[in-house]
């Protein structure tokens, strides 16, 4: 007996086991109990172990809160160290000896002067000696007299009060050329009466002097000290204070930070300018500080109130909005935002956010940041 295979079969017979065949696989799926997976399920992310070990994980710290305060300033000589030196005397220059910025010894001459002054104090000194012998022989002569009874006491008073006056003269005359140098050739030197460097020069070869214009020859600093004096404008009056800690670094010396204390503030504002200036003073031993120079000033003051701080790689700024990378182990991070407080170099103070003991990855922020946004 043959058995038939119907028509409708025939036909679509293969379309037909595969739509049996995949709704028994539903039937399965559906009323076996199993729990269906959510494929667009988002999971969190882990920080793999070959990035993990590369990490910094910082710990969130309390400690007193320190105040800084950037200010411009600018190198200045030390004015306590600094000697302007004058004209004596009238007279030509005759020569001059070192130029601006060189170093110059303590009497080291600096230019030397014709002067017609410097001829009349030889001359004084040779008419007091002269002056002298003369009264010595008067006095010896008178002396002999009123032994002899030929003169009276009166001449031999008179004679001693001459001679007396004539030493006085000869000390004076002898007193007034070394004053001026101690030359009897007509010549005075300009000498330095410091160590130190050749900042101001105002005189020229052949020039005139006058000591009655008043005029400055030279200036010499010792430049082992320096001043600097910052700008505090009116806002800020209240965050400056007498010994200050103070850091200062220069454009010429961008590594370097030259290290001193505010020593005096003026306290009267500039009428122009609308800042207070203070007065830092800095040691200087390799003369790299120089006057002129623009500096940049950060001073620093305790605030005498603790707060939390954590360092400056830990932040991450997105969206007008800080944020650290809190870590809570087994490779697992959070994004929690923070709001700064202020900073001080590497260490940045926080108001909130975070709590001291929290840990945090101080290093590759951002990256872990970028993939807890992903």
């Amino acid at each position: 007996m043959t058995i038939s295979t119907p028509k409708w079969l025939q036909a679509g017979g293969l379309s037909y086991c595969l739509i049996l065949t995949c709704g028994m696989l539903l039937q399965s799926c559906g009323g076996g109990g199993g729990v269906a997976m959510d494929v667009g399920e988002r999971q969190p992310y882990v920080i793999p172990d070959s990035l993990l070990r590369t990490l910094k994980i910082d710990t969130v710290r309390q400690d007193e809160l320190i105040n800084s305060m950037t200010l411009t300033g600018q190198v200045d000589f030390d004015q306590d160290k600094e000697v302007n030196i004058f004209p004596l005397i009238s007279g030509n220059i005759n020569a001059i000896k070192v130029q601006l910025g060189d170093y110059v010894r303590s009497g080291e001459v600096l230019a030397t002067v014709r002067s017609s002054e410097m001829a009349g104090y030889s001359n004084n000194l040779i008419v007091a000696q002269t002056n002298l012998t003369a009264m010595k022989k008067q006095l010896d002569a008178t002396q002999d007299l009123y032994k002899s009874g030929l003169a009276s006491v009166l001449d031999l008073t008179t004679a001693q009060t001459n001679y007396d006056q004539a030493v006085a003269q000869l000390d004076l005359a002898k007193r007034v050329l070394k004053i001026n140098g101690n030359d009897t050739s007509g010549v005075f030197s300009v000498k330095s009466p410091i160590d130190g460097f050749m900042v101001q020069k105002f005189v020229t070869n052949d020039q005139v002097l006058r000591p009655d214009n008043g005029g400055v020859m030279f200036t010499i600093s010792d430049l082992k000290d320096v001043w600097v004096w910052a700008n505090v404008y009116e806002a800020n009056l209240d965050k400056i204070h007498i010994g200050d800690p103070v850091d200062i670094t220069t454009l010429s010396y961008p590594g370097r930070t030259f290290k001193g204390k505010v020593d005096k503030i003026m306290h009267v504002l500039d009428p122009n300018s609308k800042v207070m200036r203070v007065r830092v003073v800095i040691d200087n031993p390799d003369y790299a500080l120089r006057p002129q120079m623009f500096a940049t000033v950060t001073a620093t003051n305790s605030a005498h109130q603790k707060a939390i701080f954590v360092p400056l790689s830990a932040l991450v700024f997105d969206h007008s909005q800080y944020y650290v990378m809190t870590y809570q182990g087994s490779g697992k991070a959070s994004i929690t935002p923070v709001n700064k407080l202020s900073q001080l170099g590497d260490k940045v103070y926080l108001v909130d956010g975070v709590k001291a003991g929290d840990q945090i990855i101080a290093s590759d922020a951002l990256q872990i940041y970028d993939q807890l946004n992903n």
